[in-house]
């Protein structure tokens, strides 16, 4: 079978926490009345949770329930989180549409490559899928993003560093592991895509760069282009990559991890 390339989306495709899902939560927290802003700061925390709807949840302190005259039921809190949510992802949708998140450095060039050769493509995240397949069009185009498999919104039980969804993606597309190779940007994120056996290349991001990421085949600060050349972090295999991150690196990283004992 055809190796496949599977990208996350937040942080690997676009730099979207900083630029894209910070402004939409808080844009959604003015317009529903709520006396919450994230910094910076407190966002780089919040970030570590895995989910849209559960970053918001864990807003959910008695203090907070009583101050802003929120609902105490389960149920009602569930359904509140689900309209904030959907708000937040309108927000979301409209920033990407308006073009405020570049794609990362190197997306759409790797993307080429590997279709080129032949190469699957997928994109696993547990974000939203309207607001996954907003941005995979932007950083890709619409025309490539079309030959993308997308498994994106609370298709799986549990978010990452669960491995659920690359578990799920893995079924869905009848791929061994040892035939894919992940592009993630976050310690969670890796922890989920090895837990599943997929070889993982991690791409830092704005708020990611400290985080853990041992056990990663390669730790790049991009995958590199013209304008924004990749930096080698960690190579623990050795692979000697330049300025860019190139599908034969991937190719490589597939066929040593193959061999590897398992």
């Amino acid at each position: 079978m055809a190796p496949t390339l599977i990208f996350d989306c937040d942080g690997v495709l676009a730099d979207t926490e900083r630029f894209g899902h910070l402004p939409a939560f808080n844009e959604t927290f003015a317009e529903v009345g709520l006396p919450v802003r994230w910094s910076e700061e407190e966002y780089a925390e919040r970030v570590k949770i895995g989910g849209g709807k559960e970053r918001m949840a864990s807003l959910l302190t008695p203090e907070l329930v009583a101050a802003a005259h929120l609902p105490t039921d389960a149920e009602a809190q569930r359904t509140m989180i689900a309209d904030w949510h959907k708000r937040k992802t309108a927000h979301y949708t409209a920033r990407v549409g308006a073009g405020i998140m570049p794609p990362r450095p190197g997306i759409a060039r790797i993307t080429e490559e590997a279709a080129a050769a032949g190469w699957g493509l997928a994109v696993a995240s547990t974000s939203a899928e309207v607001s996954v397949r907003a941005v995979l069009e932007h950083a890709v185009g619409a025309a490539r993003a079309a030959d993308f498999a997308v498994f994106a919104g609370d298709i799986v039980p549990r978010k990452k560093p669960a491995p659920d969804i690359y578990l799920h993606a893995l079924h869905e597309l009848g791929l061994d592991p040892a035939d894919a190779v992940v592009v993630e940007d976050s310690e969670n994120g890796l922890r989920a895509s090895l837990d599943a056996g997929l070889a993982t290349v991690v791409t830092v991001s704005s708020y990611t760069a400290e985080e853990d990421f041992d056990g990663a085949a390669l730790v790049v600060t991009c995958l590199g282009d013209d304008v924004e050349p990749a930096r080698v972090l960690a190579d623990p295999l050795g692979l000697g990559v330049g300025d860019r991150v190139r599908l034969s690196d991937l190719s490589t990283i597939l066929d040593r991890t193959r061999k590897a004992p398992r």
